[in-house]
């Protein structure tokens, strides 16, 4: 049987060079473009030449408070210009920054604080009283807290240090840390939904491999970009839209601290005119649902990215014929820091992810390690310069997922015979009914196409010692939940798919868990059932 090893022709991309540091690296791009804005957020601009000086005063500073090369820094900070400065700088001394979700509880980064064993967190005035709970319940006293007020006009007594009062004090660092490509960067802690979150250690390379193979060749970003995500700046996905991507070109990027619902993404799609776009499928949803959507004329956009879950056919298609602008879905990880499967421009199959990114190889397996032919399901194993190197301290799941040069994702796939892929779910949330493979992400696919659904999530259920399958529906605002509406979803679906994949129960509700970044947590809805 032929293996379903996929990769895609074009002129290979030259490596970085062994001795590379990320931050010196963008700096070194940029000195031509210091009166540039770089970043736009809610309080200001900076431009691409403050951007390097506060970085390397941030690197000068983190080094006087005695965080020394390799040693981690904690950075749980909204998205405001100071998130990107503390990052760079950490980079530029050889300091690991390690990116957390502002989202956690205290339990949650007293966790974090003790696994990294962070010499310092700089934290966003308003996320510091779960962080200050956290650094009480550690044993650690060695982690020093700095606290980050981007507005000083509004700055109140604190007990820590203001983080740009330390930028503002220090002088320049003259030269960055003489990192190789390969040694460790940064980390990004993964989602934590099947247990504790998991380090994942990533190089300067990294960085550099993303640029390279898929925001410049398949997204098209350019200089003249404004480029605005959604997702924020913690989320792999958010880091590479708002630092990395920009920043290798010289686009302007705008960020926004507060939560990205559909009306506070208008005003920034109006107010700053971006012409890339990044969010994920919930999100374009509600904004095509929303009574505020802006006309056409009133934005600039002429691309956009989705990813975190699979994007429906018909949002997609529906956005499109609004702003004339495609959604580029894809499927990336925190374990290959971007997107290694993706739609292109003028080649968009909505319903599907696309082909491979170049540079990425992609293997569809059975359950005894073989490949599976076009049309059946298969584990997705990927392999690509990217990826990460391991799991922090977590030896066991890093040889679980860390297979040579290969990693396992955790994602199912079935490859159609024209090259494009075809997201069905998770490993864990696969379903066996009737002693046939369902996957929950087809069921759903089909379900918000109806005229009546805003969201939809399938589960399994036992019905006797047999799985059926369940879907929890959100419905648009000018629909009310009933028997009848119940009854027309199931054979919505049944006109549509097999007769062993209709939902048996259908279960409205207002909405449905979501992690951080978007992703339906299934699991939550298992547990409710």
């Amino acid at each position: 049987m032929e293996a379903l090893l996929e990769t895609s022709a074009r002129e290979p991309v030259a490596p970085p060079p062994p001795l590379f540091n990320f931050a010196r690296h963008l700096f070194q791009l940029n000195e031509a473009r210091a009166s540039k804005v770089a970043y736009i957020d809610d309080h200001g601009a900076l431009t691409y030449g403050e951007l390097e000086q506060r970085a390397r005063r941030c690197a000068s500073a983190l080094r006087a408070l005695g965080v020394h090369p390799e040693e981690r820094v904690l950075l749980v900070m909204l998205d405001t210009v100071s998130l990107p400065v503390a990052f760079l700088g950490a980079l530029y001394a050889g300091i690991v920054p390690v990116v957390a979700n502002t989202l956690l509880s205290a339990t949650d980064y007293a966790y974090m604080l003790t696994h990294s064993h962070a010499r310092a967190v700089i934290v966003s005035e308003p996320l510091l009283p779960n962080v200050t709970e956290a650094l009480k319940s550690i044993d650690d006293d060695g982690c020093q807290l700095i606290v980050s007020q981007p507005c000083a006009s509004t700055e109140a007594p604190l007990a820590a240090p203001r983080f740009e009062t330390l930028v503002d004090a220090a002088t320049p660092a003259l030269k960055g840390c003489a990192s190789n490509a390969d040694d460790i960067a940064f980390w990004l802690y993964s989602s934590g939904s099947t247990g504790k979150p998991k380090g994942t250690v990533h190089t300067h390379a990294n960085l550099y491999w993303t640029a390279e193979l898929y925001a410049k060749p398949v997204l098209g970003i350019v200089e003249s970009d404004v480029v605005f995500s959604a997702a924020k700046l913690f989320f792999a996905y958010g880091l590479g839209n708002a630092l990395t991507f920009p920043l290798s070109v010289g686009a302007t990027a705008i960020l926004m601290a507060e939560r990205p619902t559909a009306d506070a993404i208008f005003a920034r799609l109006v107010e700053h005119r971006p012409t890339v776009f990044y969010g994920v499928p919930t999100l374009y949803a509600n904004m095509l649902v929303s009574p505020n959507l802006p006309a056409r004329a009133d934005v600039a956009i002429r691309v956009c990215a989705s990813a975190g879950e699979a994007l429906p056919r018909d949002v997609g298609e529906r956005f499109t014929a609004h702003f004339g602008a495609e959604i580029l879905d894809g499927i990336g990880s925190t374990e290959m820091l971007h997107i290694f499967l993706s739609n292109r421009a003028g080649e968009v199959e909505y319903g599907t992810t696309g082909r491979p990114v170049p540079g990425y190889e992609i293997e569809l397996r059975d359950e005894a390690g073989r490949p599976v032919p076009d049309g059946e399901i298969g584990d997705l194993f990927i392999k690509g310069p990217s990826a990460a190197l391991m799991y922090w301290s977590n030896r066991e799941k890093t040889r679980a997922t860390f297979l040579g040069e290969w990693i396992r994702s955790g994602d199912k796939y079935r490859r159609l015979a024209n090259g494009c892929y075809v997201y069905a779910g998770r490993s864990d949330d696969m379903l066996k009914v009737s002693g046939q493979y369902v996957s929950p992400v087809e069921v759903e696919m089909v379900l918000v196409a109806h005229p009546a659904v805003l969201e939809a999530a399938v589960v399994g259920v036992d019905h006797g010692g047999l799985v059926k399958t369940r879907a929890f529906v959100v419905l648009k605002r000018d629909f009310t939940p009933s028997d009848l509406l119940a009854e027309q979803l199931k054979a919505f679906v049944k006109e549509r798919l097999a007769p062993h994949k209709y939902p048996r129960d259908i279960v409205f509700t207002d909405d449905l868990p979501k992690t951080a970044t978007g992703k339906i947590q299934r699991f939550k809805l298992r547990e409710l059932s």
